[in-house]
């Protein structure tokens, strides 16, 4: 029996370089990789406008997390990437195209950026770099994008890079620390043959 074109394995993800960026994918068995998971998602601020779906409480969960996002980028349902500095090699944080729907030729991307390199165009420039290697390598047409309402500096790094403020999706996502209980969510999106945005790596 052949494979649903939703879960043809997929080759390993590349390495992409550019803005001044180095991203490649998490290593699950990378004990470095698993400290700088762990810390991102137990970040106070992330936690303020993120709940995973799992707890991600020690090495051992986020271990686990890692490894479950690694067999999803086999499957070709998502591409998690890791954020690095590309002139030292600093981690700076994480972006990933999820849910990634073969047919439609749609995809969900998300980010996160470690508080030492915040403010300093990091999201941006990922965003930039994913959004255009989905565009062309995945041969998506359309990434989504959303965040709880408030979360006013991941909205304009969306804005800043061509993603389109579409609406407001009631009860969409986890309130903060919580699984039994929603919040609303803006949803940005933008297409393959959007124009470029004009000066998108300005912080």
């Amino acid at each position: 029996m052949s494979s649903s074109p939703e879960h043809t394995p997929r080759p390993p993800l590349p390495e992409i370089r550019g803005h001044g960026l180095h991203l490649r994918a998490w290593d699950p068995e990378s004990r470095a990789d698993v400290e700088v998971w762990l810390r991102g998602l137990t970040d106070p601020e992330f936690e303020r406008w993120n709940t995973p779906f799992r707890p991600i409480t020690d090495a051992g969960s986020a271990r686990e997390s890692l490894r479950r996002g690694a067999r999803r980028d086999t499957e070709g349902t998502a591409a998690s990437f890791r954020i690095a500095d590309l002139g030292t090699g600093t981690v700076l944080g994480h972006i990933g195209v999820n849910e990634i729907h073969r047919v439609m030729r749609r995809g969900m991307i998300g980010y996160w950026v470690l508080p030492e390199a915040r403010g300093r165009g990091v999201a941006t420039r990922a965003l930039l770099l994913t959004a255009h290697w989905a565009f062309t390598e995945l041969g998506l047409h359309r990434l989504e994008l959303d965040h709880a309402v408030g979360h006013q500096a991941s909205c304009r790094v969306a804005e800043r890079c061509g993603f389109r403020h579409e609406g407001t999706l009631r009860g969409a996502i986890f309130a903060a620390g919580r699984r039994d209980a929603f919040r609303d969510a803006h949803l940005h999106a933008r297409l393959a043959p959007d124009p470029y945005p004009a000066h998108p790596t300005s912080p």
